[in-house]
């Protein structure tokens, strides 16, 4: 195995190619804002060899900023990949004759594997045992009904979802067991094809990057323009060409935020880390600020809007009316037992193994304290037959104090067609009753014997049976994800539900949970596939459920939204589901139940697979938002002043020479100012707490300028007011003594 390992490399997806470390820091240099900065310290020192100590300086603030951004960027990856660590999956084998478990990744080209109920296929094999074997294989074709294999050979070349002998990296054991031969590892498997066309998609600036970059230009165009005028003012007036540039140098480090890179980056990354204690952990920093404009969040239902464990809410027994599984007596218990014991599930000290439906039989005995062990202690069981999708029954056949007795489950219709002496209206109003509540029904019968029967047949066993009743089941709602639902309503979100359940069902869970309002509509996936997408943009708008979706039209849903001009949200963990959360503004993956295919495609994983966390994180992006303006508006103010402090007093010193006025800062005053006393309070600033009431406020369009709403008057009266009070003590300095007693007023 490990010449194998040599050879074909690790069992693992590749990973997109990491920039390497010099790269990375000359990425921090693209910023208008310090290109600006480097020149004027270059040309200072050409002009001025001797007075390099300010040049100096200004590399040195300008070499911080580069390491700071890239130690940053650095502490968001890492806590990325150290999940990763966490999730990574171990897988059963058989070497050397002996069964052990290995970490996944160290699996080999024809390394024999154990499958059972629960596991996750590590890598694509060839199956030589199959007992009962169903694979989910969702993940990779979107086709939610899990897949029966088998062993046997299959004659022509065959599309994914019928190579009923193969199984497939990344899809689950639903149920029963089996061994396979691995036929290929890591990018050679189906998923990795996959993912490698994933690897090569760019991804495109967010919003504040966009906002940041435009204003540094803004600032450039300005600081360049008004340089030149004072260097011509100057030079008009008689002062030398020497003096005349290092006021144009000043003037260039007053109008360059320097701390603003920094703080906004700070502030990001510390907001970051918070959120990883709530359960987000966001791979991209600034798509925290593209969240908190996010106006559509479209969610999975299973395990992100509900809590994805099937739950028996419901039973019903013959010639009885349908009651809550609280109001239990003797009888339904002992119909509750009678589902436990025909079924394949457990629950051992904790641990839950076997089909969703199954495990919610168990617990609903469990619940009672029945145990399913000593059930089985009680009535051994001597004989199967297997559930199939033909019969959509299963049997099983135990042995009792006076004979033997066969139990089976199955659906309402099928059950009591073979049922004797049972009012058939009756019970399937009892089921319909269920039904119209979005629950799942499964049906119970019983027959006695004797003797063990000769032949264990379904005619044999599955006919003139006793109905025992129904048992009503589903995957309740998140409580958390109501709650979080209204709160977005609120706040201008909306929640779009997609599901693989049927429109009936997928109706009354999205009307529990306040996703479907009047005049709302659910669309199916069928209706959707007949749908061109120039429909699907003019009508998106009506369709709050999508039902019986597969992971293909997510893509199509989320470009109807994006055409509306909303930033969109978009929940995924399948490997088919990586195109949308990729197209998708903000991408989220589930941490727990997501393959590593939608994580690495995604901006932001949910530890904990929680539509709440979703909502959360839009209201810390929200504030993080208001944080980030409020330093811009903070640190430019003090920009604005220090630049009309200087303009002034050049204006001033042209006019009237007499007055001996000067440049009333020099750049290590105003580096200084920037650095310190500006980006320290900043740092305060841009980590306030959320404000209260801001999810009471509507999402910000996704036209809206970075100084929409008075950003820019606010930050242009302040910096006046700073300006001509700084002008006000330099003149007041000047008058009553020199020129370096004005300047440190006015410092």
């Amino acid at each position: 195995s490990k010449k194998r390992l040599e050879k074909y490399g690790l069992n693992e997806l590749e990973k997109p190619h990491k920039r390497s470390l010099l790269l990375r820091f000359l990425d921090q240099f693209k910023d208008a804002m310090i290109i600006i900065l480097i020149i004027a310290a270059i040309v200072s020192i050409l002009v001025e060899p001797g007075d390099w100590i300010d040049s100096l300086i200004i590399v040195i603030v300008v070499i911080m900023n580069a390491v700071l951004g890239v130690l940053l960027e650095s502490h968001a990856e890492k806590s990325l990949e150290s999940l990763q660590e966490l999730s990574a999956p171990t897988c059963k084998v058989i070497r050397d004759g002996v069964k052990q478990e290995i970490a996944s990744k160290e699996l080999v080209v024809g390394d024999v594997i154990v499958l059972e109920t629960g596991d996750m296929i590590p890598s694509d094999a060839r199956l030589i045992e199959a007992y009962n074997l169903k694979i989910d294989e969702s993940a990779l074709t979107g086709e939610s009904v899990p897949v029966d294999k088998t062993i046997e050979p299959i004659e022509k070349e065959a599309v994914i979802g019928d190579q009923t002998n193969m199984v497939f990296a990344s899809t689950v054991v639903t149920y029963g067991r089996g061994k396979a031969i691995v036929t290929s590892t890591g990018m050679d498997n189906e998923v990795g094809k996959i993912a490698g066309m994933l690897v090569a998609s760019e991804k495109e600036l967010t919003p504040l990057q966009v906002k940041l970059n435009e204003i540094g230009k803004v600032i450039g165009i300005l600081c360049i323009v008004i340089c030149l005028i004072v260097f011509i003012l100057e030079s008009i007036s008689g002062v030398s060409l020497l003096e005349s540039f290092k006021t144009a140098v000043a003037l260039a480090v007053a109008a360059v935020p320097e701390g603003l890179a920094a703080t906004v980056t700070i502030v990001l990354a510390v907001s970051v880390t918070k959120m990883v204690k709530s359960h987000a952990i966001i791979r991209k920093l600034p798509a925290v600020e593209t969240l908190g404009s996010t106006s559509i969040v479209c969610s999975d239902k299973t395990g992100t809007l509900t809590q994805n464990k099937m739950t028996v809410l419901k039973t019903y027994l013959s010639h009885q009316s349908v009651k809550d599984i609280e109001e239990a007596d003797q009888n339904t218990m002992n119909m509750l037992d009678a589902f436990t014991l025909c079924s394949e599930a457990s629950i051992d000290e904790g641990k839950v193994m076997g089909d969703p439906t199954e495990v919610a039989l168990v617990e609903a005995s469990k619940k009672f304290e029945h145990e399913k062990s000593s059930l089985m202690e009680e009535y051994p069981r001597v004989g199967e037959l297997a559930f199939d999708s033909e019969r959509k029954m299963m049997s099983v056949i135990l042995k009792t104090k006076e004979g033997y007795l066969s139990i089976t489950k199955g659906g309402p219709d099928v059950l009591l067609a073979r049922c004797q002496n049972v009012d058939v209206d009756e019970a399937m109003k009892a089921n319909d009753e269920m039904a119209k509540d979005a629950l799942r029904v499964l049906g119970a019968a019983y027959k006695k014997y004797d003797s063990l029967p000769d032949t264990i047949t379904s005619e044999e066993i599955e006919n003139n049976m006793t109905f025992i009743g129904f048992v009503g089941m589903i995957d309740p709602a998140r409580p958390e994800a109501k709650k979080a639902i209204s709160i977005a309503k609120k706040a201008g979100v909306r929640t779009i539900m997609i599901t693989g359940d049927h429109k009936t069902t997928a109706t009354a869970i999205a009307k529990n949970l306040g996703i479907l309002d009047e005049g709302q509509e659910v669309i199916s996936g069928d209706e959707l596939s007949h749908m061109s997408q120039g429909e699907l943009e003019k009508n998106v708008e009506k369709y709050s459920v999508y039902a019986r979706v597969a992971p293909e039209h997510k893509v199509n849903i989320v470009k109807a939204w994006k055409s509306k001009n909303k930033i969109v949200a978009m929940t995924g963990d399948g490997v088919n589901d990586a195109p949308a959360l990729k197209n998708a503004d903000i991408g989220c993956a589930m941490g727990i139940t997501g393959t590593d295919v939608a994580k690495n495609a995604a901006t932001m994983i949910l530890t904990d697979d929680n539509f709440a966390t979703i909502i959360e994180a839009i209201e810390q992006g929200r504030g993080i938002f208001d944080n980030i303006q409020k330093d811009v508006q903070f640190l430019l103010s003090s920009n604005v002043g220090e630049v009309i402090a200087i303009l002034l007093a050049s204006v001033i010193a042209v006019i009237n020479p007499s007055w001996g006025f000067g440049v009333p800062l020099m750049p290590i005053h105003l580096l200084w100012i920037n650095l310190i006393t500006d980006a320290l309070p900043a740092f305060a600033l841009g980590l306030e707490p959320v404000e209260e009431g801001i999810m009471e406020r509507k999402p910000r369009s996704k036209d809206e300028g970075f100084f929409a709403n008075g950003l820019m008057i606010k930050i242009i009266w302040q910096g006046l007011m700073v300006g001509l009070l700084t002008l006000l003590s330099y003149s007041i300095g000047q008058y009553f003594s020199t020129h370096e007693y004005a300047m440190t007023m006015a410092f």
